[in-house]
């Protein structure tokens, strides 16, 4: 039941396997929870009451509300399957509403950070600063997700149009623009890669000539702003939300920023506008007649 729930996500919804993995994460300790509680083996059996209890054992586990809303979101999902698979015909959870949760803002590097780090890197030629300055450059430049970074081929680079091909959420397919410099350091690092390593596929790879990893991209960009930052979070996010809110800063349309960042909705970009407004705000204060005279 859960693995063909699992199939429907990745065959027909083209779900990305991260977002499958934590669906079957989710399921799976539901389905513990009503075995060892309930002695309930088939999901379709559950009602409504045995999930708010399960709801409430994850609130006394001091899981947060976000956390736990993410969790029912995937129990949801399955329900739904289920339903129009024809495999129950009542949701259970159909009019659950999601638990209150409080956002936390997430607080972008200033132009001013980003420079620096930039700036501070080590003067050294080397494949591995060569590299790490590239990360730092495109994540910055392009505000793509790691795993985009990280999925970016040598055939994704178009120098002619001068953008880069990257496969986002759902295995949609978006070209982001590249800034002249950027393409300056792309080429001068694929150069400097082809003398230790030929004919690799991957653009950004290690030392050793593997495809790099997440755990790598973090700890670059932990790196970098550690000594320029004093914000508790310096992760490839903040440089995404970064790049998005200095583009709504300098007067860039949200239609726009949605597109770059490959958002389906404008809700989920509409959270990178917060900053931007403290920004009018702050103009709207120094300008403003009336504002003037108080």
């Amino acid at each position: 039941m859960i693995d063909s729930f699992l199939d429907y996500l990745s065959f027909e919804k083209k779900y990305s396997p991260n977002t499958i993995i934590a669906y079957k994460t989710d399921l799976i300790a539901f389905k513990d929870f009503c075995e060892t509680n309930y002695n309930i083996e088939n999901l379709s059996e559950v009602a409504y009451p045995i999930i708010r209890n399960w709801i409430v054992n994850l609130a006394n586990q001091k899981i947060s509300n976000r956390s736990i809303n993410r969790k029912i979101t995937s129990l949801n999902s399955f329900y739904k399957f289920l339903q129009k698979t024809h495999q129950i015909e009542i949701n259970p959870i159909a009019k659950h509403k999601s638990l209150k949760s409080v956002n936390k803002l997430q607080i972008p590097f200033t132009v001013k950070e980003i420079n620096e780090a930039i700036n501070n890197v080590s003067e050294n030629t080397d494949f591995r600063t060569i590299r790490n300055k590239l990360i730092i450059e495109l994540l910055y430049s392009t505000g793509i997700r790691k795993t985009e970074l990280i999925n970016i081929k040598d055939s994704d680079i178009d120098y002619g149009n001068k953008a880069v091909k990257v496969l986002g959420k759902r295995n949609k397919e978006r070209f982001v623009p590249l800034l002249e410099s950027v393409i300056v350091m792309i080429k001068q690092y694929q150069e400097l890669r082809e003398d230790f390593f030929k004919g690799k596929v991957e653009l950004l790879i290690t030392e050793k000539g593997n495809k790099i990893s997440k755990t790598l991209v973090y700890g670059v960009v932990n790196s970098y702003f550690s000594n320029v930052s004093t914000k508790v979070k310096k992760s490839p996010h903040i440089l995404r939300h970064s790049f998005a809110t200095h583009l709504l800063n300098e007067g860039a349309n949200l239609n726009s920023v949605k597109e770059l960042l490959g958002h389906s909705s404008l809700a989920s970009t509409q959270v990178y506008t917060h900053n931007s407004l403290e920004v009018l705000k702050k103009v709207y204060n120094q300008t403003h007649p009336r504002s003037l005279k108080k």
